[in-house]
């Protein structure tokens, strides 16, 4: 099953209220935040509406998996630690990120916040910044397998 990483590029100012709905119901309530998202037409059609909001893409396991160990938060804003991946009966983060990435569970299924927060990204977005597509330069729209750089450059 693809999952999509989608980080939320741009911030609230001159937001059309039918785009910031959206917004809120893939909980990117801020900029640089992260949410990952299943493949499926509803959801698909979610992500494109805010296109210009945001940027998106397949996300692979080991960024995931640095992703949840670095940026990872519980209830409560506690870290994941060895003794949560005990817990649930899991060898390390990569595990727990080849289980969601599988579609078995969801990341909220094992108690972890679904909203990341990420840093703006060392070295900054691309050269046309942050109000052009990915394809023409810029930082917004689909990129592919692409966000996994991003993602590790905003951890």
């Amino acid at each position: 099953m693809v999952m999509y990483a989608v980080v939320r590029v741009r911030g609230n100012v001159k937001v059309r209220p039918e785009h910031r709905r959206t917004l809120e119901l893939l909980r990117l309530d801020r900029d640089n935040h992260l949410v990952l998202v299943r493949e499926d037409p509803a959801s698909r059609a979610m992500v494109n509406k805010v296109e210009s909001y945001v940027t998106f893409g397949e996300v692979s396991a080991g960024a995931l998996a640095g992703l949840l160990e670095k940026r990872g938060r519980l209830l409560g804003n506690k870290r994941l630690t060895a003794e949560f991946l005990k817990q649930h009966k899991l060898k390390d983060f990569k595990e727990l990120a080849e289980t969601v990435l599988a579609g078995k569970k969801r990341v909220e299924d094992f108690g972890v916040k679904g909203v990341f927060r990420l840093n703006p990204p060392s070295k900054g977005f691309e050269r046309g910044g942050i109000k052009k597509a990915y394809n023409l330069g810029g930082a917004l729209g689909y990129r592919g397998k692409e966000i996994n750089e991003l993602v590790e450059r905003m951890m």
